[in-house]
């Protein structure tokens, strides 16, 4: 039986991409693995089960893990883009990063007041989280919760992004 363990031992670390000094946490090789993916699927759902209409994932990482997360759940899911990447933008929020500016943006095609569960693949200095959270109130819809793979210790995210549930903490 696989276990959250396990899942987590599968997160390879590259060091210094995609820049000198960074660690990036690489998750192919858990996606990969069909009986890691679900044990952390199902940790994912788990607490929010029967709180949220739909799921909302933030580009690129959290597509993956929303889009599974939505079928576990048998919701449906919507995608939080860069900039112009939608084709019917109902609202963008910008925020700062480490290293500049970003934008993203979601549509309006859920009905009015729907419980919305935010996921990503990371917790870091918690910006783009937040500007999910902003769009998701923008727009109408409730803050379900928010959840993340995981979550780098020591960068504040959490203080900034409010009550997260992160699977692991590195």
């Amino acid at each position: 039986m696989t276990t959250l363990a396990d899942a987590e031992a599968l997160i390879a670390t590259i060091p210094d991409f995609p820049e000198p000094g960074i660690q990036f946490k690489d998750i192919s090789p858990l996606l990969a693995d069909p009986a890691a993916l679900a044990v952390v699927i199902d940790a994912v759902v788990e607490p929010f089960r029967g709180r949220f209409d739909v799921v909302a994932g933030i580009e690129a990482r959290g597509f993956m893990l929303a889009g599974a997360v939505a079928i576990a759940a048998g919701v449906g899911m919507v995608p939080i883009r860069k900039a112009g990447k939608l084709p019917r933008p109902a609202a963008s929020v910008s925020y700062d990063l480490e290293y500049g500016r970003a934008t993203i943006e979601m549509s309006s095609d859920l009905p009015a007041g729907a419980r919305v569960l935010l996921v990503d693949d990371i917790l870091a200095t918690g910006g783009t989280l937040v500007a999910g959270q902003r769009l998701i109130a923008e727009l109408g819809y409730e803050l379900a919760g928010t959840a993340v793979l995981m979550e780098l210790d020591g960068l504040g995210g959490r203080d900034v992004v409010g009550d997260v549930h992160s699977l692991f903490r590195i």
